[in-house]
């Protein structure tokens, strides 16, 4: 299990309290989400059969797009949920996408507050942000959106949205840049790895430098779209448009299906830990084989699965599509799984969408 250190409220937890809360949560999702009930008895689970958090079930994010997960002591969805969150649907087409209810985002802003303050403003109570990211008000169904937001709530002084959800600029965004350029204090720059690519070729001159201090935090890949550059590339491109130095951009790693988040701590530990992911301690890391869905000895590469305790209101462990290779509790991604959907994946999904309670 992937947890983090301090004095922050992110110190680690010791393995027999995340033990005992996953299965508590693992009581609650199976008694009060008839599909996920379903998916656990086919497979000879349940609460009173699981001894280690490891041995509950994960469900293929793919899962998200057919099956109504939804954990809530309410009998019906007719209680509209706090948000819905869709994924992109690039993979399967807008009809297919995938849709994480939230009966309640206060755990979201739970899980959210410190690891942002501890990965990306460790130094400062307050900032500036400007977003490559469209605003939740505009994209009210985007996870990443509602990030932000939340950042913007809790963290900035001043808030410049430079994205429209259909990727238009809402005005020239080295306007902005340069202008901020000009003030003393620090900005934070938030945005996909897709939006610094078009913010490159925005640019009317080369380079902008933002004030020492400034710092930027990027997310996502360029999965379904035709351009795709490095990580090295990408960081270049960050310093050479924006002027921030590459041991200030922190990458964060977060999916629709789950309501928390994970950082590189490069901004306290520098460029050692760069690459690797610090998850907080409520959020259970995993990296499997992918036929067999068994724990990977240390180092090894495979499918990375989350047991998030924030996902009380749908379904906690989460099989993603993922790779990765974990190393004394930090998660380093190498990229999707390619080609056709892995065994033990497929395996999970038909047992899943066998039991019912489809969308």
């Amino acid at each position: 299990m992937g947890v983090s250190g301090g004095v922050d409220g992110l110190e680690p937890w010791k393995e027999k309290a995340f033990q005992g809360l996953a299965q508590e949560v693992f009581g609650w999702q199976f008694e009060l989400c008839a599909p996920y009930r379903s998916f656990c008895k086919q497979r000879g689970v349940t609460p009173s059969s699981v001894s280690d958090w490891r041995e509950i079930p994960a469900v293929p994010t793919t899962a998200f797009k057919y099956v109504n997960l939804v954990s809530t002591p309410y009998t019906s969805i007719s209680r509209k949920p706090d948000a819905a969150f869709y994924t992109s649907g690039t993979t399967l087409g807008s009809e297919h996408r995938g849709c994480h209810f939230v009966p309640r985002v206060s755990l979201y802003r739970a899980a959210f507050h410190q690891p942002f303050r501890r990965a990306l403003l460790p130094d400062v109570e307050e900032i500036r942000i400007i977003s490559l990211i469209p605003s939740p008000i505009s994209a009210p169904h985007s996870s990443l959106s509602w990030m932000v937001g939340m950042a913007a709530d809790a963290f900035a002084y001043e808030v410049d949205w430079l994205v429209q959800p259909n990727g238009e600029w809402t005005r020239g965004p080295f306007d902005v840049l340069r202008a901020a350029s000009e003030e003393e204090e620090p900005v934070l720059v938030l945005g996909t790895a897709l939006a610094f690519l078009h913010l490159k070729e925005a640019a009317d001159e080369p380079s902008v430098s933002l004030p020492t201090g400034s710092r930027a935090m990027v997310t996502g890949g360029f999965k379904g779209v035709s351009r795709a550059i490095g990580r090295s590339e990408l960081y270049s491109t960050i310093t050479d448009y924006t002027g921030i130095a590459r041991d200030r951009i922190v990458n964060e790693y977060g999916m629709t299906e789950l309501l928390s988040q994970m950082y590189e701590p490069v901004l306290t530990e520098g460029t050692r830990a760069a690459g690797r992911l610090e998850a907080p301690p409520w959020l259970g890391v995993r990296v499997l084989d992918p036929t067999t869905l068994e724990d990977q000895p240390e180092g090894e590469q495979g499918i990375i699965s989350f047991f998030d305790l924030a996902n009380l209101g749908s379904v906690s462990h989460v099989l993603t599509e993922d790779l990765g290779v974990l190393e004394e509790g930090r998660l380093a991604v190498s990229g999707r799984v390619p080609g056709s959907e892995p065994r033990g994946c497929s395996r999970a999904m038909d047992d899943l969408m066998s039991g019912g309670g489809r969308l």
